[in-house]
């Protein structure tokens, strides 16, 4: 399978954007971001394609993945009107899939992120009480040598002492904290450039999948074990 690559001119237009992020300057150029956002939906889509041979990504459209360039000023601290950036996002398909892809390209801060970013309040108190009766399995998932080669580890925002109804001296009490459950892997400029750049991010991904599959069936079943979907 031919893949699409990065092009240099991709960069070079986020790189001009930051430096002239104004309303006059990005009309002008419009054919330039035209062809800059063109070039990451048709990698987006290579990469749908990618990921489905292992995966299934719920999003039919490359297209409809990426988020919009315009920043929304009354809810960003930003008050520039664009971003310098082109972010896209890919979920699991189905109730029985859990957890979801991000990835942003930036020069000088490329990066792609997976994982369970905003669990709502049922979940996250099943992915703890899940932490609290199987600690060892959790540890043993973060351990793998795959993920630790690509992640470094489990990110995400904690509370700063303990969840309420959770013992504070708990084995897992460094676990138990975390609100968010991220996985967050940095590019350089010229990976983000060479050949083959999509197979990476694909295997990547890939690597989180135990982590995944693992919280699918957490978040699917209750204590018992007994489906909840």
């Amino acid at each position: 399978m031919s893949t699409t690559t990065i092009k240099a001119c991709t960069l070079d237009f986020l790189k001009t954007l930051e430096l002239n992020n104004n309303r006059e300057w990005f009309n002008e150029n419009k054919t330039t971001y035209l062809e800059a956002h063109d070039n990451v939906v048709d990698f987006v889509a290579d990469l749908i394609v990618l990921m489905n041979t292992h995966d299934a990504i719920e999003n039919q459209s490359a297209k409809k993945s990426m988020y919009r360039i315009y920043n929304d000023v009354r809810f960003s601290k930003s008050k520039l009107p664009y971003k310098s950036r082109f972010t896209f996002k890919l979920q699991r398909a189905t109730s029985s899939k859990r957890g979801g892809y991000y990835m942003s390209i930036q020069p000088g801060n490329s990066y792609l992120a997976c994982g369970f970013s905003s669990p709502n309040s049922a979940d996250l108190k099943r992915i703890r009480k899940d932490i609290e009766i199987n600690a060892d399995e959790w540890r043993l998932l973060l351990k793998d040598k795959s993920l630790l080669k690509n992640f470094k580890g489990m990110a995400g925002e904690q509370v700063l002492t303990y969840p309420r109804g959770f013992d504070k001296d708990h084995e897992a009490i460094d676990l138990l904290r975390y609100k968010q459950f991220i996985f967050r892997h940095n590019f350089t400029d010229e990976e983000v450039l060479a050949a083959g750049f999509v197979e990476k991010v694909d295997k990547v991904y890939k690597s989180v999948r135990p982590i995944f599959d693992y919280l699918s069936s957490v978040l699917t079943t209750d204590l018992n074990g007994e489906s909840t979907i």
